[in-house]
């Protein structure tokens, strides 16, 4: 397995409505350019455009807005909600996005998560995943440099390529919650997989179901998965303390918890619970997020990792339970404390500590020995100089 990767899903949520959205995208490109100082690898940004919380309509302009104002963290479409679009059209954009952020770009796809999105423009929840499959095929090849020709209820294609090429072999990505469209359209592709949500340890084995799926899948179209290539998102907010922790998210998990429960009609993505207490319990103890600590945070990937199985990176699900400063105190934590223990940065350092700890006894005594015989030659130097001026004057 290679180095353990993290980064930010950011749909963004601005709960409650009502909030400035110019401000909303400033404090967004503030979390980005936070991260990218502290050394994540990677951001992956939504696309929304109903319900009044989550204000990206277009991911590929945020980005590339984004791009030059961060200097080396890899930004994504996360994700671009296919069915609502000719594939075309989106294969020009992701290439164009590639060429501009010069290798920083990374194209995430699903089928669209905000049923009020796909309603208003005419496309039936029925038919939603099924058309994903099918797009994200046209898609791929339209990527890969093929001429296709292709006819959908949605769109038509004629002797459809497009005539840009990529600046970089970039990672591609199809978004799994709960059901097996993503990794179904993924292991086909042979691309990755982005599980949202799917941490919690009791019940239903949502990471369970996406890997059987990319290992069955996978086998059937020559493509075996690749768990490198396998990102879950779930949600923390860490303090020095618990307690610190629960209390800075006393600001906004009520709101971002009514959202989910009254306006985004998504029973797969809902929060639990009616009161404060209640919703803080939802997230610690089903296992799907962390309020708390860099030692919950440490033990919330380490379970991940044994209940997956494996995989190759962790984002957390970006959220406005906190205000501004806690929440970038947060990122920080967790890059100082929570990242190296994955990434294997701090390795070396420890050994260097341990080894200079298992010498230290010896060593101080010789450098007091040292320094003390060094004292020592410099007096008698000095008296022996001295000495010699008495007898030359003397003399």
């Amino acid at each position: 397995m290679s180095r353990m990767k993290f980064g930010t899903f950011m749909a963004p949520f601005h709960c409650p409505a009502g909030q400035d959205p110019v401000s909303a995208y400033q404090r967004d490109l503030e979390v980005l350019q936070h991260m990218d100082r502290l050394g994540f690898d990677e951001a992956w940004i939504g696309e929304h455009h109903s319900c009044g919380n989550e204000l990206i309509p277009d991911p590929f302009m945020f980005i590339t807005w984004a791009g030059p104002q961060t200097r080396n963290i890899k930004l994504g479409t996360g994700v671009v909600s296919l069915p609502y679009h000719n594939p075309l059209w989106t294969a020009d954009r992701a290439l164009f996005a590639d060429n501009l952020l010069r290798g920083r770009f990374m194209l995430g796809l699903g089928p669209g998560a905000l049923p009020t999105d796909a309603t208003m423009i005419g496309i039936s929840m029925e038919e939603q995943r099924g058309a994903f499959e099918e797009d994200v095929d046209v898609l791929m090849a339209l990527l890969r440099g093929e001429t296709v020709t292709a006819k959908t209820p949605r769109y038509t294609l004629q002797d459809a390529r497009t005539q840009y090429g990529a600046y970089s072999d970039f990672d591609i990505v199809c978004a799994a919650i709960a059901s097996p469209t993503g990794p179904r359209a993924a292991s086909k592709n042979g691309v990755g997989l982005l599980s949202v949500g799917a941490t919690a340890k009791g019940g239903f084995d949502s990471l369970a179901l996406h890997w059987d799926v990319m290992q069955e899948r996978g086998a059937e179209f020559g493509n075996p998965p690749r768990r490198d290539q396998w990102r879950l998102v779930g949600p923390m907010h860490l303090a020095e303390t618990k307690e610190q922790a629960i209390e800075d998210v006393r600001h906004g998990l009520d709101d971002w918890a009514d959202y989910t429960q009254h306006v985004l009609a998504a029973p797969h993505f809902r929060a639990a619970g009616a009161t404060f207490e209640e919703r803080v319990a939802w997230v610690n103890e089903t296992g799907l997020g962390v309020i708390g600590t860099i030692d919950d945070a440490i033990a919330q990937i380490e379970r991940l990792a044994t209940q997956s199985g494996g995989f190759g990176s962790y984002l957390l699900l970006h959220h406005e339970w906190a205000r501004p400063e806690a929440t970038l105190k947060s990122y920080e934590l967790f890059a100082r404390h929570v990242k190296p223990r994955f990434q294997g940065t701090t390795d070396r350092l420890e050994k260097a500590v341990a080894y200079a700890r298992s010498r230290w006894e010896e060593l101080d005594q010789r450098q007091a020995d040292a320094i003390q015989a060094a004292t020592d030659r410099h007096s008698a130097q000095k008296t022996a100089a001295a000495q010699s001026g008495v007898e030359t004057t003397r003399g």
